[in-house]
């Protein structure tokens, strides 16, 4: 995928700015156009998230019991719950979280090296990005081993997807149970209990459903952007060194890649009224596909090239308008720090194997991450 990035919804955007796909036996109306994806974004008057279940596509009524917050709200309650998460997702601009991340994706690199070929999927960037996660939550480093074992996307990887959406719950009320006794004001498990919703304390569905949403979304799709970066360093030799040799290069190549995987590739929207310009009526859900969107022509010169260099990049790959990822910082900070560590200590990266993952939007297919990449890490030598 890195010599060009595949745009799915090239032909469908070019003859009209949505697609109706039956996805998981729903017809959703799929925004495809930049400028329409963002106008709906900022219109939850309209296209609401205040739909429990509903905003994932597909819908996950039957993989957790409690609504995502503050993802499935609309303003001004949505501000409100924010705000309360907010101090929590700013820990990834703390230079001394920052070093503590750094040392941990060294570990992660350095254990890599030790291996004769590593799978990138799961046994660097899943552990990786559980590792960064229990840093971010102010929780011990053993809670990863945990998360670890629910695979790269805890509702999908697998065919037991209930089952391990009941094992996420049972852990989660578990963890805040136990967090009603703590003192560290770094832990997040303790912190849900000192929160105050205009001055009251959260129910118990409200802290499980804070909770839920930090395990449940940002993990698949930082282990697919991870993913991405190797296998682009594999393919071209120089683009590592040219990606990590001042600190612009290495947010302008952070910043493209997000563009080019986009890895959430969509989320849902209610509609609160008929909608004639996307084909849907009153309480049908039209969704709105960042992947599309970061692919047009009108906005991105070359979109189906990848240039790590890219200067002008309004991607929405974090999403737009008031649900801007709230994990932007922290995947941010990782992928940023990813790219210089495998600068500074690896020479170059072989390529194995390596086969994607697609997703299916009625006759469409997206090719989002991999199954798996397995690649061989070369160090550096230290003569």
């Amino acid at each position: 995928m890195s010599a060009s990035a595949k745009d799915a919804f090239k032909r469908e955007r070019a003859a009209k700015h949505h697609f109706v796909a039956e996805i998981d036996g729903e017809a959703i109306s799929m925004l495809l156009t930049y400028k329409g994806v963002r106008a709906a974004a900022k219109n939850w008057q309209h296209f609401s998230s205040d739909a429990p279940f509903r905003v994932p596509v597909p819908s996950e009524e039957a993989q957790r019991s409690v609504r995502q917050l503050p993802i499935e709200t609309d303003p001004p309650e949505h501000r409100a719950y924010r705000a309360l998460l907010e101090p929590v997702f700013r820990r990834p601009m703390q230079p001394g979280f920052l070093s503590a991340l750094d040392d941990l994706v060294q570990a992660a690199v350095q254990t890599g090296l030790e291996k004769p070929k590593l799978d990138i999927v799961r046994e660097f960037a899943l552990p990786l990005q559980s590792r960064a996660l229990a840093l971010l939550l102010g929780v011990p480093q053993s809670e990863a081993d945990t998360w670890i074992g629910w695979g790269t996307h805890v509702f999908r990887d697998g065919a037991d997807s209930q089952k391990k959406g009941a094992d996420l719950e049972t852990y989660l009320v578990e963890m805040i149970a136990a967090g009603k006794t703590g003192q560290d004001e770094h832990n997040f498990f303790i912190a849900l209990h000192q929160f105050r919703l205009n001055d009251r304390p959260l129910t118990e569905a409200e802290k499980l459903g804070m909770a839920n949403l930090v395990f449940a979304g940002g993990r698949d799709t930082v282990i697919n952007t991870i993913a991405f970066l190797v296998e682009h360093f594999a393919r071209h030799k120089a683009a590592l060194a040219n990606a990590a040799r001042t600190p612009l290069a290495v947010n302008l190549a952070v910043e493209e890649s997000v563009r080019v995987v986009s890895p959430l590739t969509h989320i849902g929207r209610v509609c609160t009224q008929a909608s004639e310009d996307y084909e849907r009526a009153a309480n049908e859900r039209i969704s709105l596909c960042w992947a599309a969107a970061n692919y047009d022509p009108e906005i991105f010169n070359n979109p189906e090239q990848v240039d790590l260099a890219r200067a002008r990049n309004p991607h929405i790959g974090f999403g737009s308008g008031h649900h801007t990822c709230l994990g932007a910082a922290q995947a941010r900070a990782l992928l940023r720090s990813l790219i210089r560590t495998l600068a500074a200590h690896v020479s170059e990266i072989e390529l194995i194997e390596a086969e994607p993952a697609f997703e299916t939007f009625g006759s469409l297919q997206r090719a989002v991450g991999y199954e798996k990449l397995v690649v061989t890490l070369n160090a550096k030598s230290t003569d």
